[in-house]
């Protein structure tokens, strides 16, 4: 156990402080390299390309095909990792899953630059290994992608939580940003040729410093009190209880974890089908949007609006920069409006964007305002579906199934951002839609799927605010 449990329990919390703060800082390093880990593949592309996939001589299809799930392959990572989560939610403890998290992280991104180092694969062939490392780092994504919220739902007061688990998708946006300065300062050093060469190989290798900061940052975190309880160790819950608030909130608060966690069984299914068909259904639709299509493809997709290379990568920047400001928005808003309203609103706004985007591809008229058209479909994917559902995933479900009910809404997004991300690359390559649609074809997609999302959000979709974690269970009571 951490030096925070084990100190003696902590004077009362003064006003205007909020120690859960700090602890939440470090849990979003989970997210930061959620982020930097999807993202640092963006500047990899036309080299896994070049070195791996052209050499083959492969059909269009197969060539397409191959490229894409070798630019997505950490992604089946991260189902695996979202299905392994609620395990290790549960037997390792939320700090100690990401501590597995952090060690596959760094692994990962040191073994995905060199893929050729030990495995005796050269050329073509080190596609394998770099596939494996890839999908070694998707499984720590996966991992911290439902553990990082997960803590900070668990050490957040009710009136804080929304902005701080909100925070956690803010550290995501800073890593896809961090990530995108950190590639296009490394094209720069040479001409694309050496990016082909050696370049992306560096890109992928940066993860690792985060990685290791994370890892150190770990080691002194404590656990959550509600797996604390869970375990039986109900003495460190009350201690690091006492570090968050009052000893007398302290003691309420245990006594409301113990009721929560014997109200039920711990079966999946105790509070019903639809308590996880709607965790499901938000998590399907938040991919189903495209976001991860335009975030993974952004330099790809300015390119065939006519950029340069490094006009891509700078506009791809432009775009990170409006991710991180309208993040920004939810964190300020999701409190004070509620969770819902900010879904409906951003998933029209995306609806209206991704719908003109399509249209101005297919008529051929790039330029400022398909650029203004991605930008605004970025920033109401950031002041909602981004942040939002991450906040609702960590609240809505109840605590005695909230880890198995948690990993398989996060396993099921996984699964959707594997497809979207793979079918994006068939989709915009196809030279049957091209010459019908020119490019606009998934974008009008994703336009559609955000306005089924919108429809999901206000038929079935539950209001979280204000709540404790321990009476969610009454909202699907009732």
């Amino acid at each position: 156990m951490s030096a925070i449990v084990n100190e003696e329990p902590a004077a009362a919390v003064q006003p205007g402080r909020h120690p859960a703060t700090s602890l939440a800082l470090v849990a979003t390093l989970g997210g930061f390299l959620f982020g930097y880990d999807t993202a640092v593949i963006s500047g990899a592309v036309g080299a896994i390309d070049a070195n791996f996939v052209e050499p083959r001589g492969l059909s269009e299809t197969a060539r397409d095909s191959l490229a894409g799930w070798a630019v997505s392959s950490a992604l089946l990572g991260c189902v695996i990792g979202g299905v392994l989560s609620g395990v290790a939610a549960d037997r390792l403890g939320r700090r100690g899953g990401l501590i597995v998290a952090a060690l596959l992280f760094l692994v990962s991104s040191i073994g995905a630059a060199w893929p050729e180092f030990g495995t005796g694969a050269s050329g073509v062939e080190a596609l394998t290994p770099f596939i494996a490392y890839r999908i070694l780092g998707g499984v720590g994504i996966g991992l911290a992608s439902m553990l990082a919220p997960l803590y900070i739902a668990e050490i957040a007061p009710p009136e804080r939580r929304g902005r701080l688990v909100s925070y956690n998708q803010m550290a995501i946006v800073l890593g896809i940003v961090g990530v995108y300065f950190v590639n296009w300062g490394i094209a720069a050093q040479g001409d694309d040729a050496w990016v082909s060469a050696t370049g992306w190989r560096w890109m992928l290798a940066s993860a690792a410093i985060p990685a290791a900061l994370f890892l150190l940052l770990l080691v002194r975190a404590p656990d959550t009190p509600r797996w604390l309880v869970m375990r039986g160790r109900r003495d460190a819950a009350e201690a690091v209880l006492r570090r968050l608030t009052t000893p007398v909130e302290a003691q309420r608060i245990l006594g409301e974890i113990d009721e929560s966690l014997h109200v039920k069984s711990g079966a999946l299914f105790a509070f019903g089908v639809g308590c996880i068909a709607i965790g499901v259904l938000l998590s399907a639709f938040q991919q189903f949007v495209g976001i991860n299509a335009v975030l993974y493809y952004a330099p790809q997709i300015f390119k065939s609006m006519g950029a340069s290379s490094d006009n891509a990568l700078l506009q791809t920047v432009l775009v990170g920069g409006v991710n991180m400001a309208f993040t920004l928005v939810a964190i300020a808003t999701v409190d004070r409006f509620g969770r819902k309203p900010l879904l409906i609103i951003g998933g029209l706004v995306m609806a209206a964007a991704m719908l003109v985007l399509g249209t101005l591809f297919h008529l051929d008229a790039l330029g400022v305002g398909a650029l203004l058209a991605i930008l605004v479909y970025i920033a109401g994917f950031a002041m909602s579906w981004g942040p939002v559902v991450w906040v609702l995933l960590s609240e809505m479900f109840p605590n005695a199934i909230k880890g198995k009910a948690m990993a398989v809404a996060v396993a099921a997004q996984w699964l959707a951002n594997l497809f979207v991300s793979w079918s994006f690359k068939v989709l915009d390559g196809n030279s049957a839609l091209l010459a019908a649609f020119n490019h606009g074809f998934a974008y009008w997609l994703y336009g559609a799927m955000s306005l089924l999302g919108v429809l999901m959000v206000v038929r079935f979709v539950p209001e979280t605010k204000g709540r404790s974690l321990e009476s969610v269970a009454d909202l699907w009571r009732r």
